[in-house]
């Protein structure tokens, strides 16, 4: 817990518990305490998250699951019908689709991420939950199939403006895919992409859920629009997290 102290980790006695109860010798504590201490994420020395209920693989490299995205997954659940479709698009670790699913009775799960090592994480992660995972650019990356058929789109896409990325912390600027942080100059580059193409992959009803940032909602309401969904935002003062649910218009609805 010291080296812990020393290193910065502002829960060093949690994170020390963890490691603890995760190593299995000595030798092993040894090395993980080295790494967090370096700044490696908790996570990444773990190999894996606890979010939203559920335990999931976060390999090197992989975005790590905010607690703050835990809101956005209760909107979710909240909404999905029975049976639902669910994808979970620029899924890293699969962890949304995952601990959405692990709330509903029963459902389809399909992820889909740009970056190998994130797809290679989440497939063994979303194969538990009976789902599959798969690689490409946004809906690119997703069976035809599944046109017209999504119940519930999860879409954890990067927002972060570009010039900002260097205001994050180590943890995350140094060891998390920059894909999955960088969205563009205004942050909102790959939702556009998203809002514009959601419509004809969502079933009437379905609907898409987002995370953003607060001052990024007027633009991000306007996207939405744009593609055709009608906007809902929904905010969590508790965990500063901003959600937005976009629902395409059910058949013959004004």
């Amino acid at each position: 817990m010291t080296r812990l102290r020393a290193a910065g980790c502002v829960f060093a006695e949690d994170e020390a518990e963890l490691l603890i109860t995760s190593a299995r010798t000595p030798d092993e504590l040894d090395a993980m305490v080295a790494r967090r201490a370096e700044g490696l994420p908790l996570e990444h020395v773990l190999g894996w998250a606890e979010f939203a209920g559920v335990r999931v693989a976060v390999d090197p490299g992989v975005f790590v699951p905010r607690r703050r995205t835990e809101f956005l997954v209760e909107r979710a659940a909240a909404l999905a019908p029975p049976g639902a479709v669910v994808v979970d698009l620029c899924c890293g670790s699969g962890a949304l689709g995952v601990a959405l699913l692990a709330r509903l009775t029963d459902g389809e799960l399909y992820a889909a991420d740009i970056d190998p090592a994130a797809v290679e994480c989440a497939r063994r992660n979303v194969a538990a939950a009976g789902g599959s995972a798969h690689h490409g650019d946004l809906f690119a990356a997703l069976p035809a199939a599944l046109r017209g058929r999504v119940d519930v789109l999860l879409a954890n896409v990067p927002y972060v403006p570009t010039e900002e990325i260097a205001l994050l912390p180590s943890e995350a600027r140094v060891h998390e895919a920059r894909v999955a942080l960088d969205g563009g100059a205004d942050g909102l580059d790959v939702l556009r992409r998203v809002t514009a193409e959601a419509a004809r992959w969502l079933a009437p009803g379905g609907r898409l859920f987002f995370e953003t940032g607060e001052r990024q909602v007027p633009s991000a309401v306007a996207a939405v629009t744009a593609g055709g969904l009608v906007p809902r935002v929904a905010s969590c003062e508790e965990r500063y997290a901003t959600v937005v649910v976009a629902t395409r218009p059910a058949e013959g609805a004004a």
